[in-house]
């Protein structure tokens, strides 16, 4: 396989999680008689410009289709992450009704809502049906389409070159980095801005987050490989915050190469901590495997010990970080009776590969169980203070990654 981004051959693995279905291909009743596609889950390292990837064996539009199941609106703490984000651009680049602000990945509207409040034109490319159709019951504008070089010229043509662009965990989830940059570098005005934010390779790698690796992530960023694809786009590099948002994330600021905005200090200071760490060795990326196979024995401990114990373990979050650990973990039903989640998208449905069976929230209190695993960690603080009643019956929280937690 050759890298995506440079199309340098692509040698030094990172890690093989053995196979496993696509993380969002939620089950529905009527499919549990029927074989799930389970395909290698694999991440290759490029030595050339640090792209991590992995391996390709599923399209973008049969992993992001009609079904797609992530609404970025069922979490009130991300939620409250996009309003913030709006009004820091709107003060920082003076952004005005006269101004147009495109999003893409809008999902469910969670962040262009923010803008058409404050009277700026806007208009989202979501992909997926579910989420798109989701956005314009806010009202909003979208275009149903996957973003690129050709997708951008249309939209320019329209009257939508771009003061703001914002692609908020999107960049790692494109197969043809290149061609959506592109994209970028040929929507925004020559006096544009782009923010893209996505997980840190930096934090991944430091919390053993190998439990963020499925296929819909077809790369995982840090800001040396960042740059370098930014570079070959058209594309510059200007500023750069670091966000404690999916356990550890970046967001960057880009502008065509004409632009005038500044260069931060910190791009420079985050270049040099990368390369103080060892970004750019191959001996850097050693510890993620052994460290997944910590993390799934910790939890297989933790799981049969309470099964043999006569203890009820339930899940909260039918997260796609979720599905890989259970996946390979090789849990299921027996040792996790349910997964409890707020989005009725899922509610019905069941996790792929483990098929076990997503349910409501209130089905917690109803059925008081001693552990509830939450799957999604980085929301962790949320879901605790959400579901703080089992604390009436003396149950526990317990998380997995990077280490077995109970709380």
């Amino acid at each position: 396989m050759k890298c995506r981004g440079c199309s340098a051959e692509l040698r030094l693995p990172l890690i093989d999680l053995g196979t496993a279905p696509p993380s969002n291909a939620y089950l529905r009743r009527e499919q549990l008689d029927q074989a799930e596609s389970w395909v290698p889950l694999r991440a290759l390292v490029c030595e050339h410009c640090w792209l991590v990837q992995t391996e390709d064996y599923r399209a973008a539009d049969s992993l992001f289709d009609a079904e797609y199941a992530y609404f970025s609106s069922f979490s009130s703490t991300w939620l409250a992450h996009a309003e913030r984000y709006v009004a820091q651009m709107v003060e920082r680049f003076a952004l005005t009704p006269d101004c147009r602000v495109v999003e893409v990945a809008a999902n469910d509207g969670y962040l262009l809502q923010y803008v058409a409040q404050r009277g700026i034109p806007c208009l989202g490319i979501e992909p997926t049906a579910s989420t798109a159709r989701a956005a314009r019951e806010k009202g909003l504008q979208i275009r149903e389409l996957f973003f690129g070089r050709e997708t951008a010229q249309a939209l320019r043509e329209e009257g939508w070159a771009a003061d703001l662009m914002a692609a908020n965990n999107v960049l790692a989830h494109v197969p043809d980095i290149n061609d959506f940059l592109q994209g970028f570098a040929g929507l925004l005005k020559p006096t544009g801005v782009a923010t893209f934010e996505f997980p840190h390779l930096l934090c991944l790698m430091a919390e053993s987050q190998f439990d963020t690796l499925y296929h819909e992530h077809y790369s995982y960023l840090s800001l040396t490989a960042v740059r370098a694809q930014l570079e070959r786009n058209g594309l510059r590099l200007f500023d750069v915050e670091q966000l404690p948002t999916h356990g550890g994330s970046l967001r960057i600021y880009v502008q065509r190469e004409e632009g005038r905005q500044p260069v931060s200090a910190a791009v420079a200071e985050l270049l040099a901590q990368e390369a103080a760490i060892g970004i750019c060795s191959a001996d850097y990326y050693a510890s993620l495997a052994p460290a997944a196979e910590r993390i799934k024995h910790d939890l297989l401990r933790f799981l049969l010990k309470a099964k043999a114990e006569g203890k009820r373990v339930v899940g909260y979050g039918a997260a796609a970080k979720g599905n890989t650990l259970l996946n390979y973990a090789g849990v299921r039903g027996d040792l996790l009776a349910w997964v409890a989640d707020a989005n009725p998208h899922k509610q019905g449905k069941f996790m792929p590969g483990s098929r076990i069976p997503i349910v409501a929230p209130e089905r917690i209190a109803e059925e008081r169980p001693d552990y509830v695993l939450i799957l999604p960690w980085n929301l962790r603080g949320e879901v605790m203070q959400q579901q703080a009643i089992i604390k009436s019956w003396n149950g526990h929280f317990v998380v997995a990654v990077p280490h077995l937690e109970l709380h």
